[in-house]
Parts: structure tokens; C-alpha cells; sequence
């Protein structure tokens, strides 16, 4: 499902006009990016969390020349799924 196919199904189930659908799943998406910038997490109860985590400094190879090289620390997005999300799934 793509964001078209996505604001399309917010739009049947809520009943709002697609342009409102737009509007609300741009700010979700908005607010989730700003508060992980933020190093907050989001809990939603039954859904999921979404938060930070931090990798390492570790050494990678160069697929190209085999050359050793160190991968800097980084700051990536993360989601664990809530107990009735994954029920859902199954």
C-alpha cells in the first residue's frame, strides 16, 4: 500500500474527504518524525512504539575493494509492535 492507497482507505473508514484524510495522516507522519528528532518515543497502547536507538561504531568491509572501514555511529528509527497488534497478524 502506498500513501495514495493509504489516504484512500483513511478516507472510507473515518468518513472524512480524502483532502481532510490527507491532511490528518501528513500531520501523524509529521509529529512522529519531529518527536523521534527529538529522541522521544510515541506508545501507543495496543499498537506499537515508536523510538530511537542508537548503533554502535563498528568496522564494515567495502564490497567494492574488500577494504576495511569504520561505520560511524548512528541514530535509527525503530517500531515494536504492541501485544494486540501482533495477535492480529497472526
Amino acid at each position: 500500500m502506498n500513501k495514495v492507497e493509504l489516504i484512500n482507505a483513511v478516507a472510507s473508514k473515518s468518513e472524512l474527504t480524502k483532502q481532510d484524510a490527507k491532511k490528518a495522516i501528513d500531520g501523524l507522519l509529521e509529529t512522529i518524525t519531529t518527536t523521534l528528532a527529538n529522541e522521544e518515543k510515541i506508545q501507543v497502547v495496543g499498537f506499537g512504539t515508536f523510538e530511537t536507538r542508537e548503533r554502535a561504531e563498528r568496522t564494515g568491509r567495502n564490497p567494492q575493494t574488500g577494504e576495511q572501514m569504520v561505520i560511524p555511529a548512528s541514530k535509527i528509527p525503530a517500531f515494536k509492535p504492541g501485544k494486540e497488534f501482533k495477535e492480529a497478524l497472526k
